[in-house]
């Protein structure tokens, strides 16, 4: 079965939060930062999730996770599509993100790597960059 991405819903919460500590990505400001997230529903469970979060023009993609059983697949580029598709949608100029592990996953969709300062202010001051992520994720941005 491929997953359905879809959007999520309140009856995800659990199952995201999960995902989201299962793969060691924040998940202590998601009440207050209220990310829009995505899942790929595999019916039984969800297979991944992603999500975004508007600042201004610009969308912060974060908490892109994929479960163990799920990975190699094309899952977690089937989620960067949709979440772009939505950034799009909502006529966002940009997408920039914090990475400790997935750089080269995020070049290969063409998204390059930025000074953490070159980042909109709007997303610099957001708790994912200013507390949550170490300085020593890499930033990258698509201008989309």
């Amino acid at each position: 079965m491929t997953p359905l991405i879809r959007a999520a819903t309140g009856s995800d919460s659990d199952a995201i939060r999960a995902l989201l500590e299962a793969a060691a990505l924040p998940t202590a400001d998601l009440r207050d930062s209220r990310p829009t997230f995505l899942v790929a529903d595999a019916g039984t469970e969800l297979a991944g999730t992603g999500a975004l979060e508007i600042h201004a023009e610009t969308a912060l993609l974060r908490s892109l996770a994929v479960a163990p059983a799920w990975r190699g697949c094309g899952l977690g580029h089937r989620l960067v599509k949709a979440l772009e598709r939505q950034a799009r949608a909502a006529g966002l100029l940009q997408i920039v993100l914090l990475t400790e592990t997935a750089e080269a996953f995020f070049t290969g969709l063409d998204y390059e790597v930025i000074a953490r300062a070159q980042a909109p202010q709007a997303v610099r001051a957001s708790p994912e960059f200013a507390a949550l992520c170490p300085h020593s994720a890499t930033c990258l941005r698509k201008t989309l």
